[in-house]
């Protein structure tokens, strides 16, 4: 169904790099939540009144706040699309962030509402009673929210939008509060036992738990995250793949929203070419960058010698001993400078971020002494770095 309205409603709808497209997938998408969460609302109160059950009347008012959400939700994509400004030379897709760190908010309300009107009920239980009208109109909203997770999720990585990511996360939660909320009312049907207030207190747990991570989510690019390894070796091969580049190490990715980025990276060139001969393929590639992959790229030209035997040689014996010392090390930037009784190796060491200060340290001493071992005349200057990648944990 889902896909029937995104090709009835969204024009051009493939193309999910443009703007406007991804709007129109948020507007879609938006419009969607607020129409299946009123009609859920209104459905569950009345279920809610009919069997006198605080955890069916509290699942009821999850979906009044989803369907706020989804009205920030919709706020929030509008106001993304708005192009770069005066104040704001990035543009504005960071709302988009904005948008669904206040939806975990009201999540997070919700849930801490549905907490104290549980625990009252568990403290001063009330008389409750069973209807299979109201049992069947839960299992229909679990219905209902599973296709909504699944629509949102599906929607959601195909635009890269966090909204639509947290979204999915909440109605997977309103998922499990229903079917808990179902328990309730069966438990209560066949054994006479009233836990309905036990279950509003899972059922508002299980907001808070879906508001937390929404707003754990959200809050992760607006601080700022490693780079992802896929996009990592996306660009890095993009830049590498012209001739006149050999190599290239610091690349650094800023979000300012879905399909919002701008990057630098230090493209290595053969220091023998002319600098404008590099100069011009770096510029080519800085263009072909925005238009091929919507980067903003900045690129630094690092000079590096080629034509060097020994240099080639050391640097070959330099990684052969930091990766001895530690598989996960890579080195860049490597230079000597000789002199009748000396060489200096002058490179950057690259380590993993759980490297603290003292180890940093003692790594330096070791690579020094071990270099020295093998090469009485070489000398290290390092210089110890992190990488901006995201490190992949090995098992």
């Amino acid at each position: 169904m889902i896909n029937f309205l995104v090709k009835r409603f969204v024009k051009d709808y493939e193309n999910v790099e443009n703007a406007k497209v991804r709007t129109a997938y948020g507007m879609l998408a938006s419009i969607l939540g607020i129409c299946c969460n009123l009609f859920l609302f209104s459905s569950k109160l009345f279920a809610g009144f009919l069997v006198n059950s605080i955890s069916v009347m509290a699942d009821a008012f999850n979906n009044l706040s989803d369907a706020a959400s989804s009205i920030i939700g919709f706020v929030g994509v509008r106001m993304a699309e708005k192009p770069a400004d005066e104040e704001h030379p990035f543009g504005h897709g960071r709302m988009e962030y904005i948008a669904a760190f206040v939806v975990a908010f009201l999540v997070v309300q919700v849930g801490f509402s549905l907490l104290k009107t549980a625990v009252e009920k568990i403290l001063h239980p009330e008389t409750l009673s069973f209807s299979l009208f109201s049992v069947g109109i839960l299992v229909f909203s679990v219905l209902v929210k599973l296709w909504m997770a699944s629509y949102n999720r599906k929607l959601g990585k195909k635009i890269h939008s966090t909204v639509m990511m947290a979204t999915a996360a909440d109605s997977l939660g309103d998922v499990g509060a229903t079917s808990a909320t179902i328990v309730s009312l069966l438990v209560f049907r066949f054994f006479h036992i009233n836990i309905d207030g036990i279950i509003g207190l899972v059922v508002s747990v299980l907001v808070l738990i879906a508001g937390i991570n929404i707003a754990k989510d959200t809050l992760a690019p607006l601080l700022g995250e490693a780079i992802d390894s896929e996009v990592y070796k996306k660009i890095s091969d993009f830049v590498e793949s012209y001739d006149g580049i050999i190599g290239s190490h610091d690349l650094i990715v800023h979000n300012y929203g879905p399909s919002r980025s701008m990057a630098s990276i230090h493209a290595e060139v053969p220091s023998k070419v002319d600098i404008e001969v590099s100069h011009a393929v770096v510029d080519r590639i800085e263009r072909d960058a925005m238009e091929k992959l919507g980067i903003f790229l900045v690129i630094h030209m690092d000079p590096v010698e080629t034509d060097n035997e020994l240099a080639a040689i050391l640097k070959e014996m330099t990684i052969d001993v930091i990766l001895h010392l530690d598989s996960r090390l890579t080195l860049h930037d490597f230079r000597i400078v000789q002199s009748p009784t000396r060489i200096n190796l002058i490179f950057d060491l690259v380590v993993p971020r759980d490297y603290t200060r003292q180890m940093r340290e003692e790594l330096t001493r070791q690579v020094c002494e071990k270099v020295r071992e093998r090469d009485s005349r070489c000398a290290c200057i390092v210089t110890v770095e992190n990488s901006y990648r995201q490190e992949e944990h090995q098992e």
